[in-house]
Parts: structure tokens; sequence; C-alpha cells
């Protein structure tokens, strides 16, 4: 319920504190009775002639007349005709084709800074164009401007169902009218909907699969498919770049091809999967479980898990000719029976790795970390262009110097450390009990024959000829 103070024109004593409520007549008749006299005008304090009720604003101060012009409580001035009339005068405005009626005071009093105001305050100082009818021109959208001409007659913000919050914005700035523009701006920022972060669903993905050509690219990049069923699902060629799927079920799914670039997999479920030609490069697979997934392409597609996170990942008997998993981290990963056959695992994390009965037939392991590693019923022996390094934290690398005998460098090696390069040998010879004897560094060209012995990987070289102890 709004609230105003009456005095009589002319007057700033005696006023009356009444409820506005109806219409315009019903606020004279209560002038009447309050003040004692035949109330016929409502002035506003500059001198405005309110032609409106709801002109009226919740503690206005409005002067009452019979009939007479406005008097200026403070000088006694009466009020001109042609100011009077400047207050007064209907106007038509022709926006974008529509015609819109309004007084000379709604555009002029609410905001008095802004570009109608300025326009249409003093008569005809802006050279405003008019058609035919008399009606000023102003090319703007009418369905836009709508809003902005009843906020300016009563001070309130309506906008009618189906209208865009946008484009009132953007005529709002357009005219100055800056008290409604803020308004506009919190409106719209309230009304926008909040950021769904929820996973997407397997009768969502589903759907999604379906509506999609089976040769049109489906980009998944990014989404959250947290804790998703996609199990069985035929998920070929899709980019999954960067996408949670921490906790999905993709059990034999088919992932040929698939982009899983960064993917969050961590917990994940792909035992059986197909893996054909996967690009998982820096994917974080933690804890996942790939039991028996096949990674190995007819085609010669190579599977990319490069600089991947496998942590205790379970891939047991798992087939990965060929993968690459250079610089990847398989630190306490179960790889039992897996066919590594020519696999790249060149600076790969393999402590603790669980790699009996593996096939590492030209698999690449230069500069790998195996401390720990367990190595049990290997069906090939490695190679020593292999390159591996049994990595221990107290052994120091071995110089290269060829045909040279060095006791110091013997029990490094002894300590767990052997450095193989491609065409030198630095190395101990195993015996039959286990421990180590001194020879010398000499070039060889067979294979190196790896065994274990109480879970310790021993390595038997093919007879040297000893520069100092002789064949």
């Amino acid at each position: 319920m709004r609230r105003v103070t009456l005095f009589v024109n002319g007057t700033s004593r005696n006023g009356k504190v009444v409820a506005v409520y109806g219409t315009l007549a019903d606020l004279l008749s209560v002038a009447s009775n309050k003040l004692g006299i035949k109330a016929s005008n409502l002035y506003n304090g500059k001198g405005g002639l309110i032609d409106d009720i709801a002109l009226i604003r919740d503690d206005d101060v409005l002067y009452v007349s019979e009939g007479d012009a406005f008097v200026d409580p403070q000088n006694g001035v009466r009020a001109t005709g042609d100011r009077l009339a400047a207050q007064t005068d209907w106007l038509t405005l022709n926006i974008g084709g529509r015609l819109f009626t309004t007084t000379r005071s709604t555009l002029v009093s609410k905001e008095p800074e802004s570009m109608l105001a300025h326009m249409f305050r003093d008569k005809d100082i802006w050279g405003n164009k008019q058609d035919e009818s008399g009606a000023y021109l102003i090319d703007r959208s009418p369905e836009y401007f709508e809003p902005i001409l009843n906020y300016l007659r009563h001070g309130q913000l309506i906008i009618n169902e189906g209208i865009n919050l946008l484009g009132v914005l953007e005529e709002a700035r357009f005219f100055g009218i800056e008290q409604l523009a803020e308004q506009l701006e919190v409106s719209i920022k309230n009304n926008q909907p909040p950021e769904d972060h929820s996973p997407i669903s397997r009768k969502e993905f589903v759907r999604f699969l379906l509506a999609t050509p089976t040769k049109s690219e489906l980009r998944c990049q990014g989404l959250n498919f947290s804790g998703a069923d996609l199990s069985r699902l035929d998920l070929r060629y899709i980019n999954f770049k960067m996408a949670n799927l921490s906790r999905c079920n993709l059990t034999h799914a088919n992932l040929c091809c698939s982009n899983l670039e960064r993917a969050d997999l961590s917990g994940a479920n792909l035992d059986g999967g197909n893996l054909q030609g996967v690009k998982m490069l820096c994917s974080n697979a933690e804890g996942a479980s790939l039991k028996g997934c096949n990674f190995e392409d007819p085609s010669g597609l190579k599977a990319n898990l490069e600089g991947a996170n496998l942590k205790g990942v379970d891939m047991e008997g798992s087939q990965m000719t060929g993968i690459n998993l250079r610089v990847a981290t398989l630190k306490n990963a179960k790889l039992k029976n897996c066919n590594l056959r020519g696999a790249t695992l060149a600076g790969t994390d393999l402590e603790n790795c669980d790699l009996s009965g593996c096939d590492l037939q030209e698999a690449n392991l230069r500069g790998s970390n195996v401390k720990g590693a367990i190595f049990e019923e290997m069906l090939t022996a490695l190679h020593m262009s292999q390159s591996v390094r049994w990595l221990d934290s107290t052994a120091a690398p071995l110089t290269n110097r060829r045909n040279e005998y060095n006791q110091t460098q013997a029990a490094q090696i002894n300590q767990g450390y052997l450095c193989i390069m491609d065409d030198c040998c630095h190395c101990a010879a195993a015996v039959s009990d286990g421990t180590f004897c001194n020879c010398a560094f000499k070039t060889v060209d067979t294979p190196i024959v790896t065994y274990v012995v109480d879970h310790v990987v021993k390595i038997k070289l093919p007879t040297l000829t000893c520069n100092l102890i002789g064949n």
C-alpha cells in the first residue's frame, strides 16, 4: 500500500497523510474530505499535473487545487501556462512502426538524465522527426520499448512472457535509463539456469548414439560420465578427450580408435574391452581394471598410452602387442601373462610390477624402472639391445669404458644396477648359486638369458673372454 502527503495548492502546512487506492477520482475524493476543498487537480512538487494514479509513488508529496494552476509553496509563484502545458502535453511516439501515446512528464520525470528526457523536456529542441500524423519517429524495437515505457510510468519492471530480457536491457542502455539497466542485469543473472554437473546416464547417452550417424564423429569432450554403465556399447571413434569416466562400467565395450587423451578413468572397469588403436595419452586410469583387454590391431594401428597413469591397474592376460607405454607409470600394476611383444616401455616406471609370464620379445625397456618387478616364468629372454636398468637407490651409474676391469663397478652391479648398451656390456656373470664373479667388459652380440632365483632377477651371459682371469 502506498501513502502520500497532501497539501493545499501553494502551501506546505497542515498536510494530510492518506493511503492511495482505487482510481485517481477516489484519491481526489479523499483529498476533498481531508483538506476541506473541492479537489479537482493533483500536482507533484515540480508542478507536474498528475493524470494517472499509476504515476504516484510511495511517500510522494502532492498539492491539491480546485482547478487553478500550480503555485510553488516555496515562493508563491504561480506556474505559467507554457510551463504547465510543457508538463502535461500528450505525445505520440512511433517506435518501429508501432504507436505509443504518453505524456511528456512520463518521459521526463522518472529518469531526468535519460535520452528520452533530453529529447522531450523542451519542445523541438532536438528537432525530432515526425510522421504525417505528428507522431515522433524513433527507430527502435517496439516489443522491447513497451516495458521501458511502463517502467517510466509507474517505476516497476514488468516483463510479459515471451519477451527477451536481453533485448529490453539493450534498449534501456540505448535510452540511458541506468537504474532500469541495473535491474535487468540482476534479473538476467538470477534467471540463468544453474550449471548442471550431474553425470550423463546410460539412457541419455544411448539416445545420443542413436541420433548420431555412424560416420559422424560424436564429440564427448569434457563430459561427465562418472559411474555410468556404458558396458557392451559400440563407442568406436568417439572423442572422450578430458572426459570424466571415473568408476565407469566399460566392460566388453568397443573403444576401438576412440580418443581418451587426458580422460579420467580412475577406478573404471574395462575388462574384456576392445581398445585397438585407442589414444590414452596422459590419461588417469589409476586403480582401473583392464583384464583381458585387446590392444592389438591386426592392421598395425598401435594403441598409445604414452605418459598414462596406470598405477595399480590390473591388465592380466591383455593383448598389448606393439603398445606404446613410453614414460607411463605402472607402479604396482598387474601385467601377468600379458603379450607385450614389440611394446615400447622406454622410461616406463615398472616398480613392483608383476610381469610374470609376459612375452617381452623385442620390447623396448630402455631406461625403464623395474625395481622390485617380478619376471617369473617369462616366455622369452630379454635381449641386451632392450637396455634394461635394474635400479637400486644406492647404485651409481657405470662408466662406459670397454675391456676395463673394475671391481668397484662389479660390486655396484652386484647391488642391483646394470647398464647394457647396444654394443657394449658392463656386466657381472651370474653363477649357479646366484653370486657374481668379476669378468672383463666385452662386446657381445648374443642374447642375455634371464631367470629368477628366489624372486631375484639373475642375468646369465655367454662365455666371455676375460683379459684378467682368462676364459
